[in-house]
């Protein structure tokens, strides 16, 4: 927000769940007062039923910053989800679309089948491939294993092709922010605390009452199976809270692995106040 009003900036959405309208205080997305007092994009935008790609991301966001600077604003992209960001200055893997059969046959494998069985199965027919996906990740073993069966093809070899990337990192200012381990622990635990009081109980009851597939990347946001559990009874809310801050916690940590291996030249500051100082030195 500080750099938004300090550039003239459009804030931007680079957060996989964040574009979801079903999930506003699960994903801490920007406020009302937020969205009035500075432009944003990309903000709820998508419904839960919608599973939304990494290609369908990079084409929104190349209309978005389009219309931020014919409006003569400055976008300022922020989020977490290292996927996006990656593809926008990398570019995208051309890949084929795989045929229903072949997708279908995967999906229901992968709710029959334990992920390691599906990731000994991967290792048998693509091992590059396995090598690189944990065998507790079933949607991208199973993504990996619909690849190289409906093309023939591995999944590595199709990301090896890039297309054009849409940012240059000599026309951006680029920065990642990375408290210390103890206070990153200390913040998460007190902002679902916080989330709960602000309403999420409610929203991952009214998520889950949909009915939605569960495979959908909305009903995986961190929070709403736990929380939508303790609501129903099936477990205590204080099981459903420390479970949530747990898997936060989790995923913050796997957040800053991918960022010091892909984004490793990205300046990095402690705080965001620190981040902002930076670029406005820049």
């Amino acid at each position: 927000m500080a750099a938004a009003r300090a550039f003239g900036g459009t804030v931007i959405n680079a957060d996989a769940m964040q574009v979801y309208r079903d999930l506003s205080v699960l994903t801490a997305r920007p406020s009302a007062a937020d969205e009035t007092a500075v432009p944003h994009a990309l903000y709820g935008t998508i419904d839960a039923a919608d599973a939304f790609s990494v290609a369908r991301y990079v084409e929104a966001c190349r209309d978005a910053i389009t219309a931020a600077r014919t409006e003569g604003r400055v976008p300022v992209l922020v989020g977490g989800t290292g996927l996006y960001l990656a593809a926008l200055f990398e570019g995208l893997s051309p890949l084929p679309p795989v045929p229903a059969s072949i997708r279908e046959r995967w999906r229901k494998a992968q709710a029959e089948q334990p992920p390691e069985a599906l990731h000994a199965e991967l290792q048998q027919r693509d091992p590059a491939m396995a090598a690189t996906l944990r065998p507790t990740d079933p949607q991208r073993i199973v993504r990996a294993l619909e690849v190289i069966d409906g093309t023939g093809r591995s999944l590595l070899s199709w990301q090896a092709e890039k297309g054009p990337a849409l940012l240059s990192p000599e026309a951006t200012r680029r920065i990642v922010i990375a408290p210390d381990r103890a206070s990153l622990r200390d913040t998460i635990a007190a902002r679902f605390d916080a989330m709960v009081v602000a309403g999420a109980v409610d929203e991952a009851v009214a998520l889950t009452a949909r009915g939605l597939p569960p495979d959908l990347p909305a009903m995986k946001a961190i929070g709403v199976r736990p929380l939508a559990a303790a609501a129903s009874g099936a477990i205590p809310m204080a099981d459903a809270i420390a479970q949530s801050v747990t898997e936060t916690r989790q995923y913050a940590k796997r957040q800053e692995t991918w960022f010091r291996h892909r984004f490793a030249d990205w300046p990095r500051a402690p705080t965001a106040d620190a981040a902002f100082r930076a670029l406005q030195k820049e």
